[in-house]
């Protein structure tokens, strides 16, 4: 599984369509970020040598050079969610025989619940830069090549609520109410700023396209 972004994505569609748990919805939104990420990049790859387009050419190779690590880190992300979500089946696994074989369980439950609910925030963290590069695109970047700024900004937005969602769905179980008050701060601002960002994206992209 380590090396899931080697698949062609027919395979990767028939094993997320498959009853196998993995790859499942954080491995799914981090693909997602990945692809904002390279139509991000796309923009900025159309800009860079324009005579027309010079002044924000050191803008452009900037967007250039973080893509590329956001992509590495995307394919990084998508491992550690299937780690994360296998190692959390394998404590399910765990015998609950005796008192202390179900406090050990019952403890690393919670370390394998953390180890869930941090993985999705790491995505939906490198969504929000992805955002940020779209909308420097969406603003900069080549006119003939907007659009595909658009697609970055609506595709990364939709990937950091995707990622979100398993964090939800991890926090109710987790029973360190600090670690949960901390993991739903930072839920609640990679949301709200995802969504300005966003919205601010598609503006430019609007702005553009009509001719303003």
């Amino acid at each position: 599984m380590a090396q899931i972004f080697d698949w062609s994505i027919r395979q990767f569609l028939k094993e997320a369509a498959s009853s196998a748990p993995t790859p499942g919805g954080g491995s799914v939104a981090a693909l997602c970020g990945a692809l904002a990420a390279s139509m991000a990049s796309m923009v900025a790859s159309l800009t860079v040598g324009k005579e027309k387009y010079a002044e924000v050419e050191p803008e452009m190779k900037a967007i250039l050079e973080r893509t590329a690590a956001l992509l590495q880190r995307f394919e990084g992300l998508m491992a550690a969610d299937i780690e994360a979500f296998n190692g959390f089946m394998a404590v399910y696994k765990l015998p609950k025989n005796t008192e202390e074989q179900k406090a050990e369980r019952a403890r690393r439950m919670q370390e394998a619940l953390i180890r869930a609910t941090e993985t999705p925030l790491s995505i939906a963290d490198a969504c929000l830069e992805v955002l940020g590069l779209a909308e420097q695109a969406a603003l900069k970047g080549n006119k003939g090549a907007v659009s595909d700024a658009g697609v970055a900004a609506h595709l990364a937005e939709a990937a950091l609520n995707a990622a979100l969602l398993n964090v939800d769905i991890n926090v109710p179980s987790i029973k360190d109410t600090a670690y949960v008050d901390k993991a739903g701060a930072k839920r609640r601002e990679l949301a709200h700023r995802a969504a300005a960002i966003k919205e601010r994206a598609v503006q430019a992209v609007a702005a553009r396209l009509s001719g303003n």
